[in-house]
Formats: C-alpha cells, sequence, structure tokens
C-alpha cells in the first residue's frame, strides 16, 4: 500500500522534503535486496527502484532521471558514489544516499544491467525555434563564450560513450537541476563545473529541451 501511495504523491508534485519520507520507506525493502544475486536484480528493479524511475527506466517525474538505455558504467559509477556519499546533489542527499547505501558491488552491477537493457521512450516536444537554439549550442558551443561543444563528449545524437553519460531523452527539468548542482560545485565534475559556469540560464534551457526533444 505505501509503495502505490507513494506513486501517486510523487506523480501530483508532492514537495522533496516531504517525498524523501516518503522515499525512506522504501530503504527496508531495499535493504533486503542489497545482496541479491543478479537474478532477483530484476525484481528489485521493478519493486524498488521502479516506484521512481519507471518499471522500466522511462520515468515520468522530472525529479527523477530517465534510466533506461544510460550506460552501465555510468549507472554503476553514479550508484556506488550515492553509496558513498561522494555525489552530493540535493536530491542524492534526500533520495540515493539512503537507497544505495547497503547495496553491494553485484547488485550495483545486476540494477545497472536491467536498466541499460531497457528501451528509451520517445522525446518530448519543444517549440522549434528553442529546439533550434539547443541544437546550435550542443552541436557548435558557443566560441564567444569559450564553450565547447557537447557534442564532442556526449556524441552527435547525445548517446554517450564510454566515458560520457547518454542524455538523450533525458527530462529537461533533470538537467537543469544537474547543471545548477555542476555549477555550485555541490556535484563535483570539473569538466561540468567548467561548462555550466559559462552557460546562461536562457542556455541551459535550450539545451535541456533539446535534449529532452530527442528519442
Amino acid at each position: 500500500m505505501w509503495i502505490a501511495d507513494l506513486k501517486i504523491r510523487l506523480r501530483r508534485g508532492l514537495p522533496a522534503a516531504a517525498a524523501a519520507v516518503l522515499a525512506a520507506a522504501l530503504v527496508p525493502a531495499l535493504a533486503q535486496g542489497a545482496y541479491a544475486p543478479p537474478a532477483q536484480a530484476r525484481e528489485l528493479a521493478i519493486g524498488v527502484c521502479g516506484t521512481c524511475h519507471g518499471v522500466d527506466g522511462n520515468s515520468k517525474n522530472p525529479m527523477f532521471p530517465r534510466l533506461a538505455g544510460q550506460h552501465v558504467w555510468y549507472l554503476e559509477q553514479q550508484l556506488k558514489e550515492f553509496r558513498d556519499h561522494s555525489r552530493g546533489d540535493p536530491y542524492a542527499v534526500a533520495y540515493m544516499w539512503g537507497m544505495a547505501g547497503q547495496l553491494s558491488n553485484a547488485t550495483i552491477a545486476a540494477l545497472a544491467q536491467y536498466f541499460s537493457r531497457q528501451k528509451p521512450g520517445p522525446g518530448t516536444p519543444h517549440p522549434a525555434a528553442v529546439i533550434a537554439e539547443g541544437n546550435e549550442i550542443y552541436h557548435h558551443g558557443i566560441p564567444s563564450q569559450g564553450l565547447p561543444a557537447c557534442a564532442a563528449c556526449h556524441g552527435p545524437a547525445a548517446l554517450g560513450s564510454k566515458s560520457f553519460p547518454r542524455l538523450a531523452g533525458q527530462h529537461a527539468e533533470y538537467i537543469l537541476k544537474q547543471l545548477a548542482s555542476f555549477r555550485s560545485n555541490m556535484r563535483k565534475v570539473a569538466i561540468m563545473h567548467g561548462v555550466a559556469s559559462t552557460l546562461h540560464s536562457r542556455q541551459m534551457q535550450a539545451v535541456a529541451d533539446y535534449l529532452e526533444s530527442l528519442p
């Protein structure tokens, strides 16, 4: 019952502080599967992780990132950083520090495999002018501001690589929150701190909307 209640409240846009209290109720269930063998990871992914991220990794609530089709290495890295408290953006602290705290390396690997194999959903439409601006910044950067092209690292279709995460189809709101965390250095990634510190708010929004529009 409490899982269903959490889903309803999150869909209604429950304030983060209140949602965090409810999400904490998931931790005991997650802990029971913390050292689950890979064969049981699907049950854990659907029954616990899927509450926020969607059972197929295509979350509906922009508070939580879409995980479907994300690279295995990146998912593993982020879960380990949540576990050891080295990733410090606000939602990481509120949700994922507790959720990942008892996960074993094997379970993390199995969860990463599960979500990486899910099919990403369609993109979200945005006004053509905004998409055009975001596309230009993403592929060509802003030389006058010393901003390199995002595509240089994340790829021409924003699918990522062995070193950089997939961004295509990610919630625009989530991307903006992460850029804010990079800018403030709450989430410490040197290259992204430089990028986020260079972009103006309108430019961030255009890039985020462009990325969300991609399939």
